[in-house]
């Protein structure tokens, strides 16, 4: 099982923990929702969760819950511009097929 981040990424996550003065490391997960069944979760991590897997990647922890992790073993999380567009990007290999507006995905 592995997570990994891009230094792009990295950057950016600790410029908002910097900014907001406090927190661990990012969470991510899934949940289900839009019209391909699942869509990515990003949140600020301020304690651990026991049952949280760990991962350490360009000096980031990256914390993910046991049932979202099955679906983002492998993920590299990025960090994009494009035009007046900025973001993070799941670069996921699980995923078979997103949504035509890119908010979900499916396994």
């Amino acid at each position: 099982m592995s997570i990994t981040m891009t230094e792009k990424a990295a950057e950016r996550v600790k410029s908002f923990l910097t900014n907001r003065g406090k927190g661990t490391g990012l969470r991510l997960g899934v949940k289900t929702t839009g019209c391909s069944g699942m869509a990515y979760v990003l949140e600020f991590v301020d304690a651990a969760d026991p049952a949280d897997a760990v991962f350490e990647t360009q000096g980031v922890k990256i914390f993910i819950d046991p049932k979202s992790l099955i679906y983002l073993d492998g993920t590299e999380l990025d960090f994009a511009k494009e035009g007046l567009n900025e973001g993070f990007k799941f670069n996921n290999p699980n995923v078979k097929a997103t949504c035509g507006c890119g908010e979900s995905f499916n396994v």
